[in-house]
């Protein structure tokens, strides 16, 4: 858990995650933000840079020029519960999420951060981060079983070592591992 700017972002709780989209974010924008960072497990900031263009056809596009390692471009379907949240936010053509006019193109990444402080102190969650979205979103495809290259196809993560750093191994999840093992 993220304490003081220290330590990895909290992994959230399927109670935890319905009250940050209930009573925690008050715009449709904040909602459709970081609904995008959980049901795709990218970046804030690769978030922040997408255009309304790269999302069509059921997908979203994060572009190899806005990824971390700009590496190559990811293209990941938009699940029900996303395309609820992006039919409520209806932005003008251009950043998805803008910043102030005149002042930045597009939100921030502090403002994004300071955001999601605000909303997890209206719920009263503590050591949630940016990255507990994707942190969460990874972890939940890992633990229902989903193999580890297919959330590497959507992470983008470079190597497997990498993405394994960011999954929780949860008690229960030991406790079923080790209760398979006999003869």
């Amino acid at each position: 858990m993220k304490v003081s700017g220290n330590g990895q972002g909290k992994i959230l709780t399927q109670d935890e995650l319905r009250r940050l989209f209930t009573e925690g974010f008050l715009s449709h924008r904040d909602r459709a933000l970081f609904g995008i960072c959980l049901f795709t497990g990218c970046r804030v900031s690769e978030a922040l840079a997408l255009q309304t263009t790269d999302i069509k056809s059921g997908a979203i596009t994060f572009r190899k020029s806005t990824t971390k390692g700009k590496h190559k471009t990811r293209i990941v379907d938009i699940p029900p519960g996303l395309a609820a949240m992006l039919g409520e936010y209806q932005p003008h053509p251009g950043a998805m999420f803008p910043g102030m006019r005149g002042v930045t193109e597009r939100l921030t990444r502090f403002m994004a951060d300071k955001i999601l402080r605000d909303a997890c102190k209206r719920i009263g969650v503590e050591g949630v981060s940016t990255h507990s979205f994707r942190r969460t979103a990874l972890t939940q495809m890992s633990s229902a079983g989903i193999p580890l290259r297919t959330i590497q196809e959507i992470s983008g993560h470079s190597d497997l070592g990498t993405l394994q750093r960011y999954l929780e191994v949860t008690p229960e999840q030991k406790r079923k591992a080790v209760s398979v093992i006999g003869f």
